[in-house]
């Protein structure tokens, strides 16, 4: 059958083993100084170890695989891990909302007698005890943790306490980076994306407010990031598979900007989905000096 599988490239890869942690199922491994998908079955094609890679040498491919099965990789690798490999993996889960492997893990707990260890750390923090610090993330640099903020929407202003009010943040998610975010993170489907040049927030001083309201967000700088093909490769990902509706590109005055269009466009060129563009270029000082449909 043809899945969403890790796919490796071994002249981008440098062997730091960043993307380790960030696959609890075991489908990856250092073997000869580079990072090895050792198998098929146990990769889940969500995509958690992308955004723990500092190179951009993973990505997602679709091809012919053996079907993913969630039991066996309990039984086969996560259970034998212990309690710390089992409670990382079900967060794992849970994170990508990849929630019918979710209750098949847990069926398989259950069944087998094992405890939940999240379900032991809930009844510890009702206990008072503290919960130990492995149970806060499975690992990797937690400036790449995936994190969703929707549910967070909609607060009002906050008082710096000193009589000043700020407005909210209008962010929906962490990370923001383009080659830290994983294409297939929840909360980019069906969603609405704001692709900014890392210098429009500074710039535009209502950006939260004008521009990033409502969207799910990227940024990248076409001048001085490398890994151009991996951004490409992301964003026809989100054209996809993730069914992102709109793509929003803000970009600088400056020449050096316009390479973020030239990326969407080759992501357009090579998605099978089309989606409506619209560019936005800030000026220097932040004024909006153009804006259309693409």
């Amino acid at each position: 059958m043809k899945r969403q599988i890790i796919t490796i490239d071994e002249r981008k890869c440098t062997g730091c083993g960043d993307c380790i942690p960030g696959c609890p199922e075991g489908a990856l491994q250092l073997i000869d100084g580079k990072a090895r998908l050792v198998s098929d079955l146990f990769c889940d094609g969500l995509g958690a170890c992308i955004g723990h890679c500092p190179t951009g040498a993973m990505r997602i491919e679709e091809r012919e695989a053996e079907p993913y099965d969630e039991r066996r990789v309990m039984a086969e690798s996560i259970v034998r891990g212990g309690p710390n490999v089992i409670a990382a993996h079900l967060r794992h889960l849970h994170d990508h909302g990849a929630h019918d492997f979710l209750h098949e893990a847990i069926a398989y707990l259950e069944e087998e007698g094992i405890a939940n260890p999240l379900e032991q750390a809930e009844e510890s923090v009702e206990a008072g005890a503290p919960v130990p610090a492995h149970a806060h993330h499975g690992g990797g640099c937690p400036g790449s943790k995936m994190m969703d903020f929707r549910s967070a929407n909609g607060h009002s202003p906050i008082s710096t306490g000193g009589g000043s009010v700020h407005a909210p943040s209008e962010l929906r998610q962490w990370p923001v980076q383009l080659h830290l975010v994983s294409p297939l993170a929840p909360y980019f489907e069906g969603s609405d994306l704001l692709l900014a040049a890392d210098c429009v927030a500074f710039a535009a001083g209502d950006f939260h407010n004008r521009l990033l309201r409502g969207k799910t967000l990227a940024v990248a700088c076409p001048k001085l990031d490398s890994g151009m093909d991996v951004y490409v490769e992301k964003l026809t990902a989100m054209i996809d598979h993730a069914r992102i509706n709109t793509i929003t590109v803000a970009i600088m005055e400056v020449p050096c900007c316009g390479g973020l269009m030239s990326i969407i466009s080759e992501a357009l060129k090579r998605a099978n989905r089309k989606v409506p563009v619209k560019k936005i270029v800030v000026s220097v000082q932040g004024d909006t000096l153009g804006e259309e449909w693409v």
